[in-house]
């Protein structure tokens, strides 16, 4: 982070392309900076020129007495490559390119912007740009913009793709009197991108929310890590365009870069708690609401309305947006009926009438908060009625100090709703004029909830082999990509699939009717007979008459192994044929699901889960989700679909399915994926689920041979890094006892909660400093469910006699922002201490920094934990005193 801290802290800046022309970027720019030079020195160049606005000009970078920090350059994009060389050579780390004319106009320019990041990496200097409007930060009156207005100071960071959309959305913003801890306009993102100025705000103590205007994104796996690295603590909300394809041709001729699919970016946004919103005034609802709130449960909202047509417009929005009216317990309604007129509604929305007084609300919202069936409540209160804005203001503050479930307001009216408005935003209620806007802010508030739930959710242990025998799958891959095929047979796909634990209908690959007459004898009648072909591609073979289901007998093989032949050739006669495969046909299953995988150009493998057959096609009911999945993780993503209702609760005749045999099957492929980053497609299309069982009917797989595309070396199809198996080993202690040295999961919650509460008082207050008295969900969930590329858990695993399973020791490191130094800790249970698990715990960490390249990793201990004072000095630690109580162990690890 301290590479981007100049670029909001500048002790000086540089403005090459400094002008007093009138109407010029450089004029502005330098007006702008001009506004701050109280605090920083501005040196204006400009060859032309001696003098610019009344300050000293210089004709070159070359020239400026000072060690500068910031350039900021406005020239034309021909020149910028030689400017920033000029940059490079005289020592500035950080540079704003607001110029255009690089990637956005075509080749040439994407040439210009190539040899930009070949200076800059030269250099070692960090770029913001170019085809940028620059930064903004309030609160110490930095504006190297071109934009004529500062905002006031707030702690919502916002970060805009699009500079002219930027500062049409900031110039919205400061007529509400909406402050900023920042302003970042990024361009073309050739260098810092979203994941980079997350990184940097996700630590930003002015910062308490972060906004973005996205039309693309550049390094999907720095987005996804920082963004759930930080979304936990910080709200994340972002509008996304280019939603439709026509939309999305638009904003990538614009930014100059491939836009994906629409439903991925969902499912990313998903995966890391960040919020995607509709409209530009939804992300500054959300960033005001979302930082303090109280978040619902669930999506069953309950109306207070003293307008019967208001509460339909109410319930209306709200099951347009997902969300559902809450069923009232015949308790509340029978409390409702003391207190309300015996002619209201009996139901939600609760009309309590026109003519309600200040008492009758108080009373109704003190009922409905108590409902357990209630997530959330609007209180409507419409300027007809004998209630004043001010006092359901007062009333509603009341009850919210009182209940952990949101009341949002609806209070329609001018000027005699401000101080009621200012009241109840003052004690972060929402407040609105209109329903929807509060129908649309709840959802929201649910949407974050939910996603946070699903990061903070324990997933339970799945009966899966994670590490299944592969190699021989490696060498099938290499010999089909020899014979200069990219498509595996039926038979090889499935192969994939056995392996991995998915059950399969067998195929049989013949080469003339007589042997699939054979064949279908030998495993039963009625069978299923499919061409097999690889020039089928981009066709459907039920398309083409290429398949022929429930055929009974040998002599209906022999007929329809020539018909699939005859139908073939006739639609692409240059076929080349490969054989016909014979299977047993699967029949009375209840359902037909799809499973399938793609790697897509900008987030890698993609797994998406949905409705099967003809009905699935015209639905196009799919949901999507990112590997790797676990068992809560596979069922979100069953929860996206229409189908998923149908499975948990059955319809019609069709039972309800034992969902936990989806749940593995969505992660056995999602284990495949990530051993197999040579698959560019993978289809499970159909598979058959039974109550209690599945089968996948048929499958394909197709490879990618360009298996290395990304910025990763490892696992360069994931934007999320998998579990790092590398660092599993087995382990001997001192005493013989034998544990398993692991990386940490989700799934050791109970574990690791169990270790704590052995842990004696010493051992606890060396670790944690203090006596550790509520070991929260939460706390577990921030320990166990981690991110493997921003740190590393390793845990000693112990088998009882008796085949409980312990976990007796963990150590963790935890990589700062920026990437240069990591935290680490250790803790051994008091039983297994003494017996060398800590020093070879340690010793893994080490590895682990190494891997991740840190030039060194520290430690903070008790002056009293002589034990680990010890170890640390034996292991080649730095001992450093930094307070009465604390010591610093760290060990510099990149020696050069």
């Amino acid at each position: 982070m301290r590479d981007l801290k100049v670029f909001f802290e500048p002790k000086n800046v540089a403005l090459i392309g400094a002008t007093e022309r009138e109407v010029s970027v450089g004029r502005y720019i330098m007006e702008n900076l001009l506004s701050g030079e109280k605090k920083r020195k501005i040196y204006p160049v400009n060859p032309n020129r001696d003098k610019v606005l009344g300050v000293k000009c210089y004709k070159s970078i070359r020239e400026i007495p000072d060690n500068i920090e910031l350039a900021v350059i406005a020239v034309p994009a021909p020149i910028v490559a030689n400017i920033l060389e000029e940059c490079g050579s005289a020592g500035i780390k950080g540079a704003v390119i607001v110029s255009a004319g690089f990637r956005e106009i075509g080749e040439e320019g994407k040439k210009r912007e190539e040899e930009l990041i070949r200076i800059a990496r030269k250099y070692g200097i960090k770029i913001l740009g170019p085809n940028c409007m620059g930064i903004i930060r309030p609160s110490t009156n930095f504006n190297c913009t071109f934009f004529r207005k500062t905002p006031k100071p707030g702690s919502i960071a916002f970060l805009s793709q699009s500079g002219a959309l930027g500062a049409a959305i900031l110039e919205w913003a400061i007529e509400e009197d909406i402050g900023f801890s920042a302003f970042v306009s990024l361009g073309s993102m050739s260098d810092i991108s979203f994941g980079d100025l997350i990184e940097f705000f996700g630590v930003d103590p002015e910062t308490s929310s972060i906004i973005i205007y996205m039309e693309s994104i550049q390094d999907a796996r720095k987005f996804m890590s920082a963004a759930r690295g930080f979304a936990r603590t910080k709200p994340i909300i972002v509008l996304k365009t280019g939603k439709h394809p026509e939309s999305a041709i638009v904003a990538s001729s614009h930014v100059g870069a491939k836009i994906g699919d629409d439903l991925i970016y969902d499912a990313v946004f998903d995966r890391a708690g960040v919020v995607r919103v509709e409209e530009i005034e939804d992300l500054f609802n959300c960033a005001t609401i979302l930082k303090g709130a109280a978040l619902p449960e669930g999506p069953n909202l309950a109306i207070i309305t003293n307008s019967g047509g208001v509460g339909v417009l109410v319930v209306d929005t709200l099951l347009d947006r997902g969300g559902r009216p809450a069923k009232l317990s015949q308790e509340t309604i029978d409390r409702l009926d003391e207190i309300l007129p015996s002619h209201w509604s009996k139901a939600n929305p609760i009309d309590i009438m026109d003519d309600a007084d200040i008492q009758r609300f108080d009373k109704s919202i003190e009922v409905v908060l108590e409902d357990k069936n209630v997530d959330g409540l609007i209180v409507v209160c419409t300027p007809h009625g004998v209630v004043t804005p001010l006092d359901i203001a007062n009333i509603i503050k009341k009850h919210s100090k009182k209940t952990k479930k949101p009341i949002i307001a609806v209070l329609p009216g001018g000027v005699d709703i401000e101080r009621a408005r200012e009241l109840l935003l003052k004690e972060n209620v929402p407040v609105y004029k209109f329903p929807e806007t509060a129908v649309k802010t709840y959802m929201y508030m649910y949407q974050y909830g939910h996603s946070l739930k699903a990061l903070y959710e324990t997933p339970e242990e799945l009966g899966i082999d994670h590490a299944p025998p592969k190699t021989h799958l490696k060498i099938l891959i290499k010999k089909v990509l020899s014979e200069g095929r990219n498509i595996l047979m039926e038979e090889e796909a499935k192969r994939f699939f056995s392996v991995y634990g998915i059950s399969v209908v067998k195929p049989h690959l013949t080469r003339n009717p007589e042997e699939a007459a054979i064949v279908a004898t030998e495993i039963g009648y009625p069978v299923v007979l499919k061409i097999v072909s690889q020039d089928l591609i981009d066709i459907h073979r039920s398309d083409i008459g290429g398949v022929i289901l429930n055929v009974q007998s040998a002599d209906q093989v022999r007929k329809a192994y020539n018909t699939i032949i005859e139908n073939v050739k006739s639609y692409m006669p240059d076929i080349h044929i490969d054989g016909i495969s014979v299977q047993k046909m699967i029949t009375n299953f209840d359902y037909e699901i799809i499973i399938s995988c793609k790697k897509d150009p900008i987030f890698g493998a993609v797994i998406m889960f949905g409705m099967g057959g003809d009905e699935g096609k015209f639905f196009k009911d799919v949901g999507v989700g990112l590997p790797p999945l676990n068992q809560v993780l596979a069922r979100r993503l069953m929860e996206k679909t229409k189908i998923y209702g149908m499975l948990q609760r059955g319809f019609g005749k069709k039972p309800p399915v034992n969902l936990r045999i989806l749940e593995e099957v969505l992660v056995k492929v999602s284990n495949l994926v990530i051993d197999f980053p040579e698959i560019a497609e993978l289809h499970i299309d159909p598979l058959a689920v039974y109550k209690d069982d599945s089968i996948a009917i048929d499958g394909r797989i197709i490879l990618d041979r360009d298996k290395e595309s990304g910025n990763y070396k490892e696992y360069p199809h994931l934007i999320i890094s998998p579990y790092p198996t590398r660092y599993v080993q087995p382990w001997r202690l001192k005493d013989g006892k034998q544990v398993l040295l692991r990386p940490i999961r989700p799934e050791d919650e109970p574990l690791e909660k169990k270790l704590i509460e052995s842990l004696s008082s010493d051992s606890l207050r060396f670790r944690f400093f203090n006596l550790l008295r509520d070991i929260t969900h939460e706390m577990l969930v921030r320990h166990c469910n981690i991110d493997y590329d921003r740190e590393m858990a390793i845990i000693a695993e112990y088998i009882d006699t008796n085949g409980s399973k312990r976990m007796v020791g963990i150590a963790r490191l935890i990589v700062e922002p920026g990437g240069d130094e990591g935290e680490f800790a250790l803790l051994v249970a008091d039983d297994f201490q003494g017996k060398g698990l800590g020093r070879k715990l340690t010793d893994m960490i080490i590895e682990a920094a190494r891997d991740k390249r840190l030039k060194r990793i520290y430690g903070i201990v008790l002056q009293e934990n002589r034990k680990m004072l010890a170890l640390a000095k034996d292991m080649g630690f730095r001992l450093k005193k930094i307070s009465p109580d604390e010591i610093k162990i760290i060990m510099d690890i990149d020696i050069e």
